[in-house]
């Protein structure tokens, strides 16, 4: 009688598998580093928030950094909060946390697939993508992202339309285009990935 899997005891690896399967440790400081990253951008998000508070309640310090960040090089500063002014500090706030949403799906999705378990399947905070996680799920799930990241870029550029060359929406334009037509490559792929291997299977 076959011993299920989950009481099988592990495998004994000879020394050299094992310091190759081991070699995934290397990974953990490159996640510690996002972890990081992710506490910058915490801090960046705070600061801005706490500037354009600032600038409605006619702090001039935070109306002048909120104008400096809106300012485009070569283009006339704006002078005064306006409704647009508002409207692109916003976008640049979404930006923020679609950035961060982008690492932590790196961070607990890179780990849990390429690195070890983290042993979440009682937590009652478990993420609902990360149940069903793997390479081929994270890849597709951080291309969605970067359309998303790329749609706030090309929406600040169309609300400040005035202050760009026809080139440059064009050429912004069809880079969104190239990262959503990626998206659907890489989509179409696993579909077909994954049909060949339930076609496969015995059935």
């Amino acid at each position: 009688m076959s011993v299920p899997d989950s009481n099988r005891p592990p495998t004994q690896l000879a020394f050299l598998p094992r310091l190759i399967f081991a070699s995934r440790w290397l990974q953990l400081p490159l996640y510690l580093g996002l972890i990081l990253a992710q506490c910058v951008y915490v801090f960046h998000f705070w600061v801005e928030l706490k500037d354009l508070i600032g600038a409605v309640m006619g702090n001039q310090t935070a109306l002048q950094h909120i104008l400096d960040v809106v300012a485009i090089s070569g283009q006339v500063r704006p002078t005064k909060l306006t409704e647009a002014t508002i409207m692109l500090v916003v976008l640049g706030l979404i930006d923020v946390v679609m950035i961060s949403n982008l690492l932590i799906m790196v961070i607990i999705g890179g780990y849990e697939t390429f690195v070890s378990r983290l042993g979440l399947d009682l937590h009652p905070d478990q993420p609902e993508w990360l149940s069903h996680v793997n390479a081929s799920v994270l890849k597709t799930k951080l291309a969605m992202a970067i359309i998303g990241i790329s749609s706030i870029h090309l929406l600040k550029t169309f609300i400040n339309a005035a202050a760009y060359t026809p080139e440059v929406i064009i050429a912004q334009t069809v880079i969104h285009m190239v990262f959503l037509f990626s998206a659907l490559a890489i989509a179409y792929t696993d579909r077909i990935m994954i049909g060949t291997q339930n076609q496969s299977k015995p059935h």
